[in-house]
Protein backbone atom coordinates (compact mmCIF):
# COMPACT_ATOMS: atom_id res chain seq x y z
CA UNK A 1 0.00 0.00 0.00
CA UNK A 2 1.73 3.17 -1.09
CA UNK A 3 1.65 5.78 1.72
CA UNK A 4 -1.44 8.18 1.06
CA UNK A 5 -0.30 11.75 -0.32
CA UNK A 6 -1.25 14.92 2.39
CA UNK A 7 -4.20 15.56 0.31
CA UNK A 8 -5.17 12.11 1.30
CA UNK A 9 -4.33 12.92 4.50
CA UNK A 10 -5.99 15.83 5.00
CA UNK A 11 -9.50 14.09 3.52
CA UNK A 12 -8.68 10.67 5.96
CA UNK A 13 -8.42 13.28 9.15
CA UNK A 14 -11.40 15.07 7.74
CA UNK A 15 -13.73 11.95 7.13
CA UNK A 16 -12.03 10.38 10.64
CA UNK A 17 -13.05 13.49 12.49
CA UNK A 18 -16.69 12.34 13.88
CA UNK A 19 -16.06 8.71 14.66
CA UNK A 20 -15.27 7.31 18.06
CA UNK A 21 -12.57 4.91 18.89
CA UNK A 22 -13.63 1.19 17.93
CA UNK A 23 -11.13 -0.67 19.78
CA UNK A 24 -9.00 0.16 22.71
CA UNK A 25 -5.66 -1.39 23.63
CA UNK A 26 -5.20 -1.08 27.57
CA UNK A 27 -3.13 -2.73 30.26
CA UNK A 28 -2.58 -6.05 28.34
CA UNK A 29 -1.13 -4.33 25.72
CA UNK A 30 -1.28 -6.22 22.36
CA UNK A 31 -2.63 -9.17 23.12
CA UNK A 32 -4.50 -11.72 20.22
CA UNK A 33 -8.13 -10.24 20.96
CA UNK A 34 -7.26 -6.92 20.21
CA UNK A 35 -5.46 -7.97 17.19
CA UNK A 36 -8.21 -10.49 15.90
CA UNK A 37 -10.62 -6.81 16.56
CA UNK A 38 -8.64 -4.51 14.94
CA UNK A 39 -8.34 -7.01 11.90
CA UNK A 40 -12.12 -6.98 11.82
CA UNK A 41 -12.97 -3.35 12.35
CA UNK A 42 -10.17 -2.45 9.41
CA UNK A 43 -12.05 -5.27 7.03
CA UNK A 44 -15.21 -4.00 7.96
CA UNK A 45 -14.57 -0.45 8.13
CA UNK A 46 -11.21 0.93 6.94
CA UNK A 47 -10.83 4.00 8.76
CA UNK A 48 -11.24 3.43 12.52
CA UNK A 49 -9.72 5.34 15.37
CA UNK A 50 -8.13 3.21 18.00
CA UNK A 51 -7.70 4.34 21.81
CA UNK A 52 -4.19 3.52 23.60
CA UNK A 53 -4.59 3.78 26.95
CA UNK A 54 -1.06 2.79 27.96
CA UNK A 55 2.14 4.33 29.63
CA UNK A 56 3.66 7.53 28.85
CA UNK A 57 4.28 9.07 25.29
CA UNK A 58 7.06 7.14 23.78
CA UNK A 59 4.83 3.55 25.23
CA UNK A 60 1.96 5.16 22.96
CA UNK A 61 4.34 5.19 20.02
CA UNK A 62 5.71 2.26 20.33
CA UNK A 63 2.02 -0.12 20.71
CA UNK A 64 0.84 2.36 17.61
CA UNK A 65 3.93 1.55 15.83
CA UNK A 66 3.22 -2.12 16.43
CA UNK A 67 -0.33 -1.86 15.26
CA UNK A 68 0.50 -0.65 11.79
CA UNK A 69 3.13 -3.23 11.40
CA UNK A 70 0.92 -6.46 12.38
CA UNK A 71 -2.09 -5.11 10.73
CA UNK A 72 -0.71 -3.41 7.27
CA UNK A 73 -2.36 -0.54 8.67
CA UNK A 74 -1.22 3.06 7.85
CA UNK A 75 -0.94 5.73 10.52
CA UNK A 76 -3.25 9.02 9.89
CA UNK A 77 -2.99 10.54 12.35
CA UNK A 78 -2.22 10.45 16.18
CA UNK A 79 -3.52 12.66 18.72
CA UNK A 80 -2.86 12.20 22.54
CA UNK A 81 -3.88 8.52 23.22
CA UNK A 82 -6.09 7.92 19.76
CA UNK A 83 -4.75 6.68 16.71
CA UNK A 84 -6.54 7.05 12.82
CA UNK A 85 -5.45 3.93 11.06
CA UNK A 86 -6.69 2.93 7.46
CA UNK A 87 -5.85 0.19 5.46
CA UNK A 88 -8.32 -0.51 2.30
CA UNK A 89 -10.52 -3.30 1.45
CA UNK A 90 -11.63 -3.43 -1.65
CA UNK A 91 -14.25 -5.78 -0.52
CA UNK A 92 -15.33 -3.89 2.45
CA UNK A 93 -19.38 -3.21 3.07
CA UNK A 94 -20.30 -0.63 1.94
CA UNK A 95 -23.05 0.01 4.47
CA UNK A 96 -20.09 -0.49 7.06
CA UNK A 97 -17.08 1.30 5.37
CA UNK A 98 -16.33 4.38 6.63
CA UNK A 99 -14.73 5.03 3.13
CA UNK A 100 -17.20 3.93 1.05
CA UNK A 101 -20.33 5.66 2.57
CA UNK A 102 -18.14 8.75 2.28
CA UNK A 103 -17.91 8.99 -1.72
CA UNK A 104 -21.89 7.91 -2.14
Amino acid sequence: MTPPSSKELRQLRALAHPLRPVVTVAGNGLSASVLQELERALLDHELIKVKIAVGDRAQRETVVAALCERSGAQLVQRIGNIATLVRRNPAADPRKSNLQRARS
